[in-house]
């Protein structure tokens, strides 16, 4: 019952309203009492000169005892809300009309009272209570016989005992009262308000809810069929901002599903080929070193060497694809990063086509380099950079004729400095190009043995963590294909 936020937030609304009804009730009762103790002493302020004026107590200048007696006598029975005093000029109490077993103090401050006497606008003033020694009241005060000739003073309590007694009474039932109604009153009609405004907000979270229960129960792999922004496409608050960055996170979730789902079915397929790419050099080995074993005795000198030659180069073979292997690897989980700086792109290229001359002049296919040294410099990996053009220069030897030629051109442009290999084989099919750069894909034109084709993948990798680009399309004029690489220029 409790789970749903639309609850919690109706009991959150009623226990915060009690409280505030509560609080107001509280506040209302002490703001209450010290109004009517205003109003007490602003009413009576004068009233104990009147007492002295209307009742004669004073005669030839002198306090009359009897009228003072008759006073107390008078008042407590006419007006038991009101206690009278008679005090010296050092506060201390000579009579009174209260009941003497309950009087406790035996003089009182005359602060209070000269304050009261000095400026009789200010309210409440509260004067000592012979009564009690904590509790003050508010009270009304002459001097007697007159202000010029100060004997004493009538100091008249006006919240008396009984007066205590009866509005304890009375506020004791009226707080009851008034403190439920109020918190009825308040709880009601701010309940009514408080859970209609919920409902308008939560109505908005239930529809969020249902849109991730449906994206959730879908596999998260689908599409939103609805999504916030077809209803709300203004952002107006947190709840529309929750909406939009839902949907945006659920197509990102589904694209990267998708994504997960296209490198595993990916991953199937390259365990397949990787299985008969390493199947095929391991029987074509066993093959051999079987005949070796089985036919030792009756092959001659000349057979024994050549098959342990093939099997050694199928050994070769295999090792290469295995390093391949897990140089793609490691690009692939980044484990390799470039080490990015500027380098002169002149002296790599004649370096590398150096290291491939010998091989070059074998197959009788001419190496040539094209640019000049004056190429401005280049921001890069520079063992990464070096394995990419020997893996192009590599394939361009295998994959170019006898008294062929492979052509290595440097140029620079806005967008940075691009190596152009370029060879006069037999070129790449159309329908090759689009899939050169994958994993184990191999062309059947530009096929040669049985290689499983992770050089241009490598290559790929490499370029795309240095920032740069690879390319590859074939020549317009004449046989053969062209690879472009391209590396960001450096700022130095």
């Amino acid at each position: 019952m409790l789970k749903t936020l639309y609850t919690r937030l109706a009991l959150g609304l009623f226990v915060l309203l009690v409280t505030v009804g509560l609080v107001y009730s509280v506040i209302s009762v002490y703001t209450l009492r010290d109004y009517n103790a205003s109003v007490n002493q602003a009413l009576n302020r004068d009233l104990a000169r009147k007492l002295v004026s209307d009742r004669n107590l004073i005669s030839e200048g002198q306090l009359d005892q009897k009228a003072l007696k008759k006073l107390f006598s008078l008042y407590m029975t006419i007006n038991p809300s009101i206690e009278i005093y008679l005090l010296d000029t050092e506060g201390r109490i000579l009579s009174y009309s209260a009941d003497p077993d309950k009087i406790k103090r035996k003089r009182v401050s005359l602060t209070p009272i000269r304050t009261l006497l000095a400026d009789r606008s200010q309210y409440p003033i509260l004067g000592d209570d012979p009564r009690s020694y904590e509790r003050q009241k508010v009270f009304s005060v002459t001097p007697i016989p007159s202000a010029d000739n100060i004997q004493g003073y009538l100091y008249v309590v006006l919240r008396g005992e009984e007066y205590d007694s009866a509005e304890l009474m009375a506020r004791t039932g009226h707080f009851i009262e008034m403190s439920a109604w109020t918190v009825a009153l308040s709880l009601i009609v701010g309940m009514l308000a408080g859970l209609a405004v919920f409902r308008l907000l939560t109505r908005r979270l239930t529809r969020l809810t249902k849109l991730m229960e449906a994206f959730e129960t879908g596999g998260m792999t689908n599409r939103l069929p609805a999504t916030w922004q077809q209803s709300r496409p203004v952002v107006r608050d947190e709840i529309d901002y929750l909406g939009v960055t839902f949907d945006h996170m659920a197509q990102r979730i589904a694209s990267q599903i998708e994504q997960l789902q296209e490198k595993d079915a990916l991953r199937r397929r390259l365990v397949a080929q990787v299985s008969h790419d390493l199947r095929t050099p391991l029987a074509s080995m066993q093959g051999y070193v079987e005949s070796l074993r089985l036919k030792h005795t009756t092959l001659s000198e000349e057979q024994r060497a050549r098959f342990l030659d093939i099997a050694l180069t199928e050994g070769r073979r295999l090792s290469r694809l295995v390093d391949e292997l897990f140089e793609l690897a490691a690009l692939e989980a980044a484990e390799k990063k470039p080490c990015l700086e500027p380098f002169a792109p002149a002296e790599l290229v004649y370096d590398v086509c150096q290291k491939h001359q010998p091989e070059a002049t074998r197959k009788g296919i001419r190496l040539t380099v094209d640019g000049g040294l004056a190429q401005p410099l280049a921001c890069g990996d520079l063992g990464m950079t070096e394995r990419v053009l020997d893996n192009l220069i590599t394939n361009a030897l295998t994959y170019s004729a006898d008294a062929g030629q492979v052509s290595l051109i440097m140029d620079s442009g806005p967008s940075g400095l691009m190596v152009r290999v370029s060879d006069t084989g037999p070129g790449i099919p159309d329908a090759d190009l689009p899939h050169i750069f994958d994993a184990f894909y191999r062309g059947d034109t530009r096929h040669v043995g049985s290689h499983a084709g992770l050089g241009l993948a490598i290559a790929q990798r490499i370029m795309a963590l240095q920032g740069g680009n690879i390319e590859a399309a074939n020549n317009v004029e004449g046989p053969g294909a062209t690879f472009t690489i391209t590396l960001p220029l450096s700022d130095a």
